[in-house]
């Protein structure tokens, strides 16, 4: 959840809890297809528990914002891949079937909808738990009845008709956490706050300053590192960091002599965020500019430095997309239909539409100032 705990105090639960939770949710999911007769062979069965226990291990600390910053072109799925790789040499090839599967190459196609689609162990982990820690309560799914709804139709997973009520509080629970716990505006500017300190350390380490930090930090910090360069040793490196690294690097990097550094650190330290607004409208590159000028020469920075503390962007929330593999119904005459179909609930059909917010961030001093 990045840096929710900043809002909700209790999301301090780790992507360990996650994983095992998401495991638990898998055998219960097999167990169930099984008893409809499903057949799922021992070597398939030990295949889906390695890829969803693996799935999300390629993420960094503090999730996405160390993807779009200190390792700024590998997706953290591409990493996951590549830490299965490695454990598939120390295993001596016992991972390949789960590799098959995770990158979507093995032929019984519901087994990859398990791990990642619109309707995954994934999303019913990670919701009814962080609903739980958070206490945003919308978000508690009822992951009991949808597992016990699945089944399998030519390889390709559905739920049963009878489910589609548990799919639509599903889909409606999705939309009201990402409003209200994971593009929560002061999670969101956090999260933009620490992408830009980590872009900041950088830029000046690239520079040859030498800032405190821990070693696999300082290895990161100091070369671009791309999918091409992602070697074992790099990947042990990777292996070692997490959020600790991240903010004992914050608590020294609050006083360094860098005003953009320095600042940033201290904001998130002290939890004395940036000012963020939100609006339905886009805001243009102008709209700034007066703000930056100010700011910049009120600190005796630069216009274009002033962007760290002063930009504009865009969430999306799109809880189910028609785009993407569909969520199967299974009817009581065989049939097969996406949801959307199913659905008597017309607001189902609201929810597959993508729904945009703009938002503008800047110091609390400029407050005053008409945006």
């Amino acid at each position: 959840m990045g840096l929710s705990y900043l809002v909700y105090p209790g999301a301090n639960h780790t992507r360990f809890h996650h994983a095992l939770g998401c495991m638990h949710l898998m055998q219960k999911a097999v167990d169930v297809l099984r008893f409809k007769g499903v057949s799922i062979s021992k070597e398939e069965e030990n295949a889906l528990y390695i890829a969803i226990l693996l799935h999300d291990i390629g993420h960094g600390p503090f999730s996405h914002a160390m993807e779009r910053s200190i390792v700024e072109d590998v997706h953290h799925e591409e990493i996951s891949l590549l830490f299965m790789h490695q454990l598939n040499v120390e295993f001596e090839g016992q991972l390949d079937l789960a590799i098959q599967v995770f990158e979507g190459h093995y032929h019984r196609k519901f087994m990859l909808q398990l791990i990642s689609s619109q309707l995954d162990m994934d999303r019913m982990d990670y919701l009814k738990r962080d609903s739980f820690y958070s206490g945003v309560a919308e978000g508690n799914v009822n992951s009991e009845r949808l597992i016990q709804m699945m089944n399998v139709v030519d390889d390709v997973l559905v739920i049963e008709e009878k489910g589609v009520y548990s799919v639509e509080e599903f889909l409606m629970s999705r939309r009201l956490m990402y409003w209200q716990a994971y593009l929560h505006k002061t999670s969101l500017v956090a999260e933009l706050i620490l992408t830009r300190i980590l872009k900041r350390a950088k830029e000046l380490t690239l520079k040859g300053m030498l800032l405190p930090c821990s070693e696999p930090l300082q290895f990161f910090l100091q070369n671009k590192v791309t999918l091409e360069t992602f070697d074992t040793d790099t990947l042990d490196l990777f292996s070692q960091l997490d959020d600790f690294d991240i903010i004992s690097a914050l608590k020294s990097w609050q006083r360094q002599d860098d005003f953009i550094l320095s600042s940033l650190s201290k904001m998130i330290i002290n939890r004395d965020l940036l000012k963020i607004k939100l609006t339905s409208e886009k805001l243009q590159v102008e709209d700034l500019q007066p703000m930056k000028e100010r700011f910049a020469l009120e600190n005796n920075i630069s216009i274009a430095e002033s962007s760290y503390f002063i930009f504009k962007g865009k969430i999306k929330n799109q809880a189910y997309s028609k785009e993407q593999e569909p969520i199967r119904i299974l009817k009581k005459d065989k049939t097969v239909e996406d949801v959307i179909e199913s659905s008597d609930q017309l607001n189902l059909k609201s929810l597959s539409k993508s729904v945009t917010k703009y938002y503008i961030c800047f110091p609390k001093q400029l407050v005053e100032m008409n945006i």
